[in-house]
């Protein structure tokens, strides 16, 4: 067989690696919610003891933090593809917060940790599915470092729909309130701080605009109840 007989090798295409990862997180994301589907179910089966159990507590927790991740790395791989864009609709903002809270009551209601909205009756225009992955993720860390208190709230605020989430734990590091949100930052190894949370979040708040007003995200310690604040605000 000659040279030319032989098969080209430098023509077999190669997988684009990037696509691979997506779907392989796309698919581990819809295991991971139908995980969740079946320990919400399981907690209405359990005792009164086993539905409050810290252990089953922690298993929803982590369940719910890895399951958020996925879909903030999906969103920003869409938005590295340049095909994620904010569909704005008008939307009720308190029935809004009331419904993203409402999957973390269980979570909540084990951990002893009381909760409150105090939303303006105001509506705002925004993408419903996009923020809610954002507030997903804020609920979880304030979940997982307040002491006892969390609120919602939301206002209008110089022409922007400002939503909140504070707590009363010991806010966020000065690492944290000294760079910009959009900002990559290294791994924390020690607290195990990725900052994904907060650079898809303002991603998510930069695709919201309106004239030349773009939303952004502020981070600030204090607030309503002394601990960490975080807000976005959108045009």
């Amino acid at each position: 067989m000659t040279d030319a007989d032989q098969p080209d090798q430098g023509t077999k295409p190669s997988p684009d690696f990037a696509m691979v990862m997506a779907s392989a997180v796309h698919d581990m994301k819809n295991s991971l919610g139908m995980l969740l589907h079946s320990l919400d179910e399981l907690r209405d089966e359990l005792s009164p003891d086993g539905a409050q159990s810290p252990r089953f507590n922690t298993l929803r927790y982590e369940a719910e933090r890895v399951h958020s991740d996925l879909v903030q790395l999906l969103g920003l791989y869409r938005l590295d593809q340049s095909n994620l864009s904010a569909h704005v609709e008008e939307h009720f903002v308190p029935d809004y917060l009331e419904a993203q809270l409402a999957r973390h009551v269980p979570l909540l209601d084990g951990r002893g940790i009381s909760y409150e909205i105090t939303a303006d009756p105001i509506s705002g225009f925004f993408d419903a599915d996009l923020l809610s992955g954002v507030l997903n993720d804020t609920l979880n860390n304030a979940i997982r470092y307040t002491d006892k208190r969390i609120r919602m709230g939301s206002r209008e605020e110089n022409g922007y729909l400002v939503i909140q989430v504070a707590d009363d734990g010991k806010g966020y590091p000065a690492s944290m309130l000294s760079t910009s949100p959009g900002t990559s930052a290294p791994i924390d190894f020690d607290s195990g701080s990725t900052r994904l949370g907060l650079y898809f979040a303002d991603a998510v708040a930069r695709l919201h605009q309106e004239g030349e007003r773009t939303g952004f995200v502020r981070l600030f310690n204090g607030g309503p109840l002394g601990g960490g604040v975080f807000e976005i605000h959108l045009p």
